[in-house]
């Protein structure tokens, strides 16, 4: 490919509403460029990378026995009822109705589509086992689309289902797909971990994520020296134990907090530590009220919640829920006098005298403390863990680090096989639902992903396994016959060899040629300048090491660099 005949619009300052490295050098170096917020065009140079990625993806997923497939986009919102996912998407899905009033949703993942197709063409055990994957632009109306091509409202993913007639077949395609991602993301040259995480939205029993250190992800991961890691969905802490608080009051006390609600307004006005504040959330767990209860500085993790309270299905109380469980409007709630059943975590057994709700409008309580005001359910983890808290297998304190996910292989179950209808007769003629994996690679943060990944003050530095060209050759002095010439030459060898080479034939000063190379990463330069033509040679530059060796321009022209 010739510069002079390509789009590659480099820029030389980074654009202001540019956070990520990777959005940065992605609209600096010329791979991409925003069409809307959350919705970017791929040029010539970030498309390149993205074909490399999705041929690395296909020959691994081939590789380990699946068979591609292409899904449409445009899904019935009947299916996504069906299986009971279209409020649970909310106001991330985008859908609209056509001219004859039906409604359709722009699929965000694909479980439904494949489960009714699969569904549709099986009939016994003997159908089974499948593993059918497809890699395609998936939608969703992101609330907040950020840092570049991480997070959009439009990306591109891998995404493979599988069906086995038991677990042991699921249990078997899950290793696969697990050794599969390992050696993509491997080959396509990041540092990844992989650690447990919730199953959210997608359901099922288990799941892990592959997660790329990233100060731009929206992911946390724990982990501790002696080896614990978990996703900070999942990860749990071990028990503080802390000894009975021992009050200095004798009692609570009312006091009026007129329109104060929050932690931090009553934490402002009182000067008292959110830590001392016992935060009361109400929740209805299959159908009923319950009380969870965290320190003010803590988060409910509704996850651990649902586990202590032994319920099925959670969610957040409304306000006329609250209002019917406390008798007070939202903000006010407390444990003391409740009559609904109150979870606690651990970190209220070691709170004396706190401050909390006093199930009243406009009125708290102080000199609170567990065990003599109130007498919880349950207690146990149910927050999401920090930094510092002990790790659960007693390996230390636990450490929290900011990541992206680039990757999510689940174990599903038969939640949809059941729901839209994927079943088949065992060997007994019985009529089973087939056992179902999901697993998914986000094709464009692995792009972002490598840049955050592998660059330097000067610009991206390009695994070569990806690099949209893995050679460039640079001009000093396009003009200077001989130096064209033997410009042409190297590029036709290079080519006619099979090398993925970028020819930077502009009538361009070397200067601008030389940042633009290191701007765009390419791994390696081939540098035509006329003092070395003279000995016949030319400079080759590793853009990683910045080494440089002077090479016989035959041997260059040869392709055997």
């Amino acid at each position: 490919m010739r510069w002079s005949r390509t789009l590659i619009p480099s820029l030389r300052n980074v654009p202001k509403d540019a956070e990520a490295v990777s959005h940065q050098l992605g609209l600096r170096a010329g791979l991409i460029r925003q069409l809307a917020s959350g919705v970017y065009s791929y040029l010539p140079l970030g498309y390149r990378t993205l074909l490399k990625i999705i041929q690395i993806i296909r020959e691994e997923m081939n590789r380990a026995g699946a068979s591609e497939v292409l899904l449409p986009m445009l899904h019935p919102a009947e299916i996504w009822k069906k299986s009971g996912r279209y409020e649970t998407l909310g106001e991330d899905k985008i859908a609209f109705k056509n001219r004859a009033g039906h409604e359709f949703v722009l699929g965000p993942t694909h479980e439904e589509v494949i489960t009714d197709l699969v569904g549709s063409n099986i009939k016994s055990f003997r159908d089974l086992p499948l593993n059918l994957y497809q890699i395609q632009n998936k939608f969703r109306d992101e609330a907040r689309p950020r840092f570049g091509v991480i997070r959009t409202k439009e990306f591109i993913m891998k995404d493979a289902y599988s069906f086995d007639r038991d677990e042991a077949g699921l249990d078997a395609h899950y290793q696969k797909m697990s050794e599969a991602y390992r050696r993509i993301f491997t080959r396509c040259g990041l540092d990844f971990q992989v650690v447990n995480a919730d199953t959210g939205m997608m359901g099922g029993k288990m799941s892990q994520e592959f997660m790329v250190i990233c100060p731009y992800g929206e992911d946390r991961v724990a982990s501790s020296e002696g080896g614990y890691l978990a996703s900070q969905d999942i990860a749990t802490r071990g028990d503080p134990k802390f000894t009975p608080p021992k009050p200095q009051s004798t009692g609570p006390e009312a006091f009026d907090t007129p329109n104060l609600r929050t932690i931090e307004e009553i934490s402002h006005r009182y000067k008292v530590a959110p830590s001392q504040m016992i935060k009361t959330l109400i929740y209805m767990a299959d159908g009923k009220a319950i009380a969870a209860l965290v320190t003010g500085d803590s988060e409910v993790n509704e996850s651990k919640l649902r586990k202590l309270a032994g319920a099925k299905e959670l969610r957040q109380a409304d306000g006329h829920e609250i209002l019917g469980a406390t008798g007070a409007p939202v903000g006010f709630a407390g444990p003391v006098g409740l009559k609904i059943p109150v979870y606690a975590d651990w970190d209220i057994l070691g709170i004396a005298d706190g401050v909390t709700g006093a199930n009243e409008k406009d009125k708290h309580l102080k000199n609170v403390t567990i065990g003599r005001d109130f007498k919880p359910a349950a207690a146990g983890d149910i927050r999401f863990v920090k930094e510092g808290d002990l790790a659960p297998d007693g390996t230390g304190k636990l450490k929290l680090t900011t990541s992206m996910e680039i990757g999510h292989i689940f174990k599903l179950g038969t939640r949809y096989s059941e729901s839209i209808g994927a079943h088949f007769l065992d060997e007994k003629g019985e009529r089973k639902p087939a056992i179902m994996g999901c697993y998914g690679i986000g094709v464009n943060r692995v792009l972002a992903a490598a840049i955050e990944q592998h660059h330097d003050a000067k610009g991206i530095q390009w695994p070569e396994a990806i690099a949209p060209f893995a050679a460039e050759i640079i001009t000093v002095n396009h003009n200077v016959a001989a130096v064209a010439e033997a410009a042409e030459k190297i590029y036709a060898g290079l080519t006619a060899a099979g090398k993925d080479v970028l020819f930077d034939d502009r009538d361009e000063r070397a200067g601008v040629k030389f940042n633009d190379a290191d701007l765009i990463g390419f791994p390696c330069q081939i540098i035509v300048g006329e003092r070395n033509l003279a000995q016949g040679k030319v400079e080759v530059k590793d853009r990683k090491t910045g080494g440089t060796a002077l090479v016989d321009l035959a041997l260059v022209i040869s392709g055997k660099l």
